[in-house]
Protein backbone atom coordinates (compact mmCIF):
# COMPACT_ATOMS: atom_id res chain seq x y z
CA UNK A 1 0.00 0.00 0.00
CA UNK A 2 2.85 2.35 0.83
CA UNK A 3 4.39 1.73 -2.58
CA UNK A 4 1.08 2.43 -4.36
CA UNK A 5 0.58 5.65 -2.39
CA UNK A 6 4.12 6.74 -3.18
CA UNK A 7 3.54 5.98 -6.88
CA UNK A 8 0.32 8.00 -6.94
CA UNK A 9 2.09 10.89 -5.24
CA UNK A 10 4.87 10.75 -7.82
CA UNK A 11 2.35 10.75 -10.68
CA UNK A 12 0.56 13.77 -9.20
CA UNK A 13 3.89 15.53 -8.78
CA UNK A 14 4.85 14.83 -12.41
CA UNK A 15 1.47 16.09 -13.61
CA UNK A 16 1.85 19.33 -11.67
CA UNK A 17 5.36 19.84 -13.04
CA UNK A 18 4.10 19.23 -16.59
CA UNK A 19 1.28 21.73 -16.12
CA UNK A 20 3.75 24.25 -14.71
CA UNK A 21 6.12 23.80 -17.66
CA UNK A 22 3.20 24.11 -20.10
CA UNK A 23 2.04 27.32 -18.45
CA UNK A 24 5.56 28.74 -18.52
CA UNK A 25 5.90 27.85 -22.19
CA UNK A 26 2.53 29.47 -23.01
CA UNK A 27 3.50 32.64 -21.14
CA UNK A 28 6.83 32.72 -22.99
CA UNK A 29 5.09 32.42 -26.37
CA UNK A 30 2.65 35.21 -25.44
CA UNK A 31 5.54 37.43 -24.32
CA UNK A 32 7.40 36.85 -27.61
CA UNK A 33 4.27 37.62 -29.65
CA UNK A 34 3.54 40.80 -27.71
CA UNK A 35 7.13 42.03 -27.92
CA UNK A 36 7.30 41.16 -31.62
CA UNK A 37 4.07 43.01 -32.32
CA UNK A 38 5.29 46.05 -30.41
CA UNK A 39 8.59 46.07 -32.30
CA UNK A 40 6.99 45.67 -35.72
CA UNK A 41 4.40 48.32 -34.89
CA UNK A 42 7.19 50.76 -34.03
CA UNK A 43 8.92 50.04 -37.36
CA UNK A 44 5.78 50.78 -39.40
CA UNK A 45 5.31 54.19 -40.90
CA UNK A 46 1.98 54.24 -39.10
CA UNK A 47 0.51 52.26 -36.25
CA UNK A 48 -1.61 49.15 -36.64
CA UNK A 49 -4.69 50.71 -35.05
CA UNK A 50 -4.35 53.83 -37.19
CA UNK A 51 -4.06 51.72 -40.32
CA UNK A 52 -6.97 49.50 -39.32
CA UNK A 53 -9.39 52.38 -39.73
CA UNK A 54 -8.35 52.63 -43.41
CA UNK A 55 -8.59 48.88 -44.02
CA UNK A 56 -11.69 49.12 -46.21
CA UNK A 57 -10.67 52.22 -48.16
CA UNK A 58 -9.15 50.36 -51.12
CA UNK A 59 -11.87 47.69 -51.35
CA UNK A 60 -14.41 50.50 -51.17
CA UNK A 61 -12.74 52.24 -54.12
CA UNK A 62 -12.82 49.00 -56.12
CA UNK A 63 -16.53 48.52 -55.48
CA UNK A 64 -17.28 52.17 -56.25
CA UNK A 65 -15.43 52.04 -59.59
CA UNK A 66 -17.14 48.74 -60.48
CA UNK A 67 -20.57 50.28 -59.81
CA UNK A 68 -19.59 53.39 -61.80
CA UNK A 69 -18.72 51.19 -64.79
CA UNK A 70 -22.40 50.23 -65.10
CA UNK A 71 -23.34 47.62 -67.74
CA UNK A 72 -19.82 47.82 -69.14
CA UNK A 73 -18.64 45.91 -66.09
CA UNK A 74 -19.91 42.66 -67.62
CA UNK A 75 -17.93 43.38 -70.79
CA UNK A 76 -14.82 43.72 -68.60
CA UNK A 77 -15.47 40.26 -67.18
CA UNK A 78 -15.60 38.81 -70.70
CA UNK A 79 -12.37 40.66 -71.52
CA UNK A 80 -10.48 38.58 -68.93
CA UNK A 81 -11.95 35.19 -69.91
CA UNK A 82 -8.93 34.32 -72.16
CA UNK A 83 -6.55 34.92 -69.23
CA UNK A 84 -8.77 32.76 -67.02
CA UNK A 85 -8.69 30.01 -69.64
CA UNK A 86 -4.91 30.22 -69.66
CA UNK A 87 -4.88 29.74 -65.89
CA UNK A 88 -7.23 26.76 -66.23
CA UNK A 89 -4.96 25.27 -68.92
CA UNK A 90 -1.93 25.63 -66.63
CA UNK A 91 -3.77 23.98 -63.77
CA UNK A 92 -5.26 21.21 -65.94
CA UNK A 93 -2.01 20.21 -67.66
CA UNK A 94 -0.04 20.42 -64.42
CA UNK A 95 -2.60 18.26 -62.61
CA UNK A 96 -2.55 15.65 -65.37
CA UNK A 97 1.26 15.47 -65.45
CA UNK A 98 1.60 15.56 -61.67
CA UNK A 99 -1.16 13.00 -61.20
CA UNK A 100 0.42 10.57 -63.67
CA UNK A 101 3.80 10.88 -61.93
CA UNK A 102 2.08 10.53 -58.54
CA UNK A 103 0.64 7.15 -59.55
CA UNK A 104 4.13 5.89 -60.41
CA UNK A 105 5.60 7.25 -57.17
CA UNK A 106 2.76 5.79 -55.11
CA UNK A 107 3.15 2.33 -56.61
CA UNK A 108 6.92 2.45 -56.06
CA UNK A 109 6.62 3.56 -52.42
CA UNK A 110 4.04 1.11 -51.02
CA UNK A 111 4.88 -2.24 -49.46
CA UNK A 112 1.28 -3.38 -49.73
CA UNK A 113 1.56 -3.69 -53.53
CA UNK A 114 4.80 -5.73 -53.43
CA UNK A 115 7.11 -2.88 -54.46
CA UNK A 116 10.88 -3.45 -54.36
CA UNK A 117 11.90 -2.94 -50.71
CA UNK A 118 15.10 -0.87 -51.11
CA UNK A 119 13.33 1.53 -53.48
CA UNK A 120 10.50 2.41 -51.07
CA UNK A 121 12.37 4.75 -48.65
CA UNK A 122 14.14 6.47 -51.57
CA UNK A 123 10.86 7.26 -53.32
CA UNK A 124 9.24 8.41 -50.08
CA UNK A 125 12.07 10.86 -49.44
CA UNK A 126 11.71 12.11 -53.01
CA UNK A 127 8.02 12.82 -52.40
CA UNK A 128 8.93 14.61 -49.15
CA UNK A 129 11.28 16.89 -51.07
CA UNK A 130 8.68 17.55 -53.78
CA UNK A 131 6.11 18.55 -51.17
CA UNK A 132 8.53 20.62 -49.12
CA UNK A 133 8.94 23.40 -51.70
CA UNK A 134 5.86 25.59 -52.38
CA UNK A 135 4.83 26.15 -55.98
CA UNK A 136 5.72 29.84 -55.67
CA UNK A 137 9.37 29.16 -54.78
CA UNK A 138 9.77 26.63 -57.59
CA UNK A 139 8.11 28.99 -60.08
CA UNK A 140 10.38 31.90 -59.11
CA UNK A 141 13.46 29.75 -59.71
CA UNK A 142 12.15 28.45 -63.05
CA UNK A 143 11.15 31.93 -64.23
CA UNK A 144 14.73 33.07 -63.54
CA UNK A 145 16.02 30.15 -65.65
CA UNK A 146 13.36 29.85 -68.37
CA UNK A 147 11.89 33.35 -68.47
CA UNK A 148 8.38 34.62 -67.85
CA UNK A 149 5.79 32.30 -69.39
CA UNK A 150 3.14 29.77 -68.36
CA UNK A 151 5.67 26.92 -68.68
CA UNK A 152 7.47 27.58 -65.35
CA UNK A 153 4.11 27.74 -63.57
CA UNK A 154 3.01 24.47 -65.12
CA UNK A 155 6.24 22.71 -64.14
CA UNK A 156 6.13 24.13 -60.61
CA UNK A 157 2.53 23.08 -60.01
CA UNK A 158 3.09 19.64 -61.54
CA UNK A 159 6.20 19.08 -59.41
CA UNK A 160 4.41 19.90 -56.17
CA UNK A 161 1.30 17.99 -57.25
CA UNK A 162 3.30 14.81 -57.86
CA UNK A 163 4.67 14.88 -54.32
CA UNK A 164 1.36 15.74 -52.67
CA UNK A 165 -0.79 13.29 -54.64
CA UNK A 166 1.89 10.59 -54.44
CA UNK A 167 1.64 10.70 -50.65
CA UNK A 168 -2.17 10.49 -50.74
CA UNK A 169 -2.17 7.72 -53.34
CA UNK A 170 0.33 5.67 -51.33
CA UNK A 171 -1.94 5.89 -48.28
CA UNK A 172 -4.82 4.61 -50.41
CA UNK A 173 -2.61 1.72 -51.52
CA UNK A 174 -1.89 0.79 -47.92
CA UNK A 175 -5.59 0.18 -47.26
CA UNK A 176 -6.44 -2.15 -50.15
CA UNK A 177 -7.43 -5.80 -49.84
CA UNK A 178 -4.42 -8.01 -50.61
CA UNK A 179 -6.40 -11.14 -51.45
CA UNK A 180 -6.70 -10.33 -55.19
CA UNK A 181 -2.95 -9.66 -55.31
CA UNK A 182 -2.16 -12.95 -53.60
CA UNK A 183 -4.54 -14.80 -55.93
CA UNK A 184 -2.94 -13.37 -59.07
CA UNK A 185 0.53 -14.00 -57.63
CA UNK A 186 -0.36 -17.65 -57.06
CA UNK A 187 -1.42 -17.87 -60.71
CA UNK A 188 1.99 -16.58 -61.85
CA UNK A 189 0.94 -13.02 -62.76
CA UNK A 190 3.68 -10.43 -63.15
CA UNK A 191 3.94 -7.36 -60.93
CA UNK A 192 2.44 -5.10 -63.61
CA UNK A 193 -0.44 -7.52 -64.11
CA UNK A 194 -1.12 -7.57 -60.37
CA UNK A 195 -1.13 -3.77 -60.32
CA UNK A 196 -3.45 -3.57 -63.33
CA UNK A 197 -6.01 -6.20 -62.36
CA UNK A 198 -5.83 -6.31 -58.54
CA UNK A 199 -4.75 -2.85 -57.36
CA UNK A 200 -6.07 -0.26 -59.81
CA UNK A 201 -9.73 -1.41 -59.68
CA UNK A 202 -9.66 -0.94 -55.90
CA UNK A 203 -7.93 2.42 -55.78
CA UNK A 204 -9.35 4.13 -58.89
CA UNK A 205 -12.36 5.84 -57.20
CA UNK A 206 -10.22 7.33 -54.40
CA UNK A 207 -7.46 8.24 -56.86
CA UNK A 208 -9.95 10.20 -58.97
CA UNK A 209 -11.43 11.83 -55.89
CA UNK A 210 -8.04 13.12 -54.74
CA UNK A 211 -7.19 14.10 -58.32
CA UNK A 212 -10.26 16.33 -58.61
CA UNK A 213 -9.59 17.86 -55.20
CA UNK A 214 -6.05 18.67 -56.30
CA UNK A 215 -7.36 20.26 -59.49
CA UNK A 216 -9.29 22.78 -57.38
CA UNK A 217 -6.14 23.58 -55.41
CA UNK A 218 -4.04 23.93 -58.56
CA UNK A 219 -6.45 26.43 -60.12
CA UNK A 220 -5.94 28.70 -57.11
CA UNK A 221 -2.17 28.09 -57.16
CA UNK A 222 -1.95 28.89 -60.88
CA UNK A 223 -3.80 32.15 -60.34
CA UNK A 224 -1.39 33.13 -57.57
CA UNK A 225 1.65 32.29 -59.70
CA UNK A 226 0.57 34.92 -62.21
CA UNK A 227 1.75 37.53 -59.71
CA UNK A 228 5.37 36.46 -60.33
CA UNK A 229 5.10 36.64 -64.11
CA UNK A 230 3.84 33.14 -64.91
CA UNK A 231 0.92 34.35 -67.02
CA UNK A 232 -2.79 33.79 -66.66
CA UNK A 233 -5.36 35.71 -64.66
CA UNK A 234 -2.91 36.39 -61.83
CA UNK A 235 -0.71 38.47 -64.10
CA UNK A 236 -3.70 40.58 -65.15
CA UNK A 237 -4.67 41.04 -61.50
CA UNK A 238 -1.16 42.18 -60.66
CA UNK A 239 -1.32 44.72 -63.47
CA UNK A 240 -4.69 46.17 -62.43
CA UNK A 241 -3.73 46.38 -58.76
CA UNK A 242 -0.43 48.02 -59.69
CA UNK A 243 -2.26 50.75 -61.58
CA UNK A 244 -4.08 51.72 -58.39
CA UNK A 245 -6.91 54.20 -58.69
CA UNK A 246 -8.73 54.05 -62.01
CA UNK A 247 -8.37 50.30 -62.53
CA UNK A 248 -10.72 49.24 -59.74
CA UNK A 249 -13.43 48.13 -62.19
CA UNK A 250 -10.97 45.76 -63.89
CA UNK A 251 -9.78 44.44 -60.52
CA UNK A 252 -13.37 43.82 -59.47
CA UNK A 253 -14.09 42.05 -62.78
CA UNK A 254 -11.13 39.70 -62.21
CA UNK A 255 -12.26 39.00 -58.64
CA UNK A 256 -15.77 38.15 -59.82
CA UNK A 257 -14.45 35.93 -62.62
CA UNK A 258 -12.09 34.13 -60.24
CA UNK A 259 -14.83 33.60 -57.68
CA UNK A 260 -17.33 32.26 -60.21
CA UNK A 261 -14.77 29.98 -61.87
CA UNK A 262 -13.49 28.49 -58.61
CA UNK A 263 -17.03 28.10 -57.30
CA UNK A 264 -18.11 26.20 -60.43
CA UNK A 265 -15.02 23.97 -60.32
CA UNK A 266 -15.51 23.36 -56.61
CA UNK A 267 -19.16 22.37 -57.01
CA UNK A 268 -18.49 20.20 -60.05
CA UNK A 269 -15.54 18.47 -58.40
CA UNK A 270 -17.49 17.88 -55.19
CA UNK A 271 -20.33 16.34 -57.19
CA UNK A 272 -18.01 14.08 -59.18
CA UNK A 273 -16.05 13.07 -56.07
CA UNK A 274 -19.28 12.13 -54.33
CA UNK A 275 -20.41 10.03 -57.28
CA UNK A 276 -17.03 8.32 -57.62
CA UNK A 277 -16.58 7.55 -53.93
CA UNK A 278 -20.18 6.38 -53.71
CA UNK A 279 -19.78 4.04 -56.66
CA UNK A 280 -16.50 2.75 -55.23
CA UNK A 281 -18.17 1.88 -51.91
CA UNK A 282 -21.06 0.22 -53.71
CA UNK A 283 -18.65 -2.09 -55.47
Amino acid sequence: MMAVAALEQEILSMRKRRQLYSMMGLLLVIAVLVSGYSKSNEMNSGGFLQGLSKFFDYPGEIVAEAVAAGPGFFALILQFVPAMLETLNIAGVATLLGGALAVVLAMASTRNVDSWGPLIPVVRRMMDIMRAFPELIIALFLIFVLGSSPVPAMIAVAFHTAGALGKLFSEVNENIDRKPIEGLSACGASWLQRIRFAVLPQVAPNYLSYFLLRLEINVRASAILGFVGAGGIGQELRRTIGWGKGAGDETAAIFVLLFVTIMVIDQLSSYLRGKLVGSGRAH
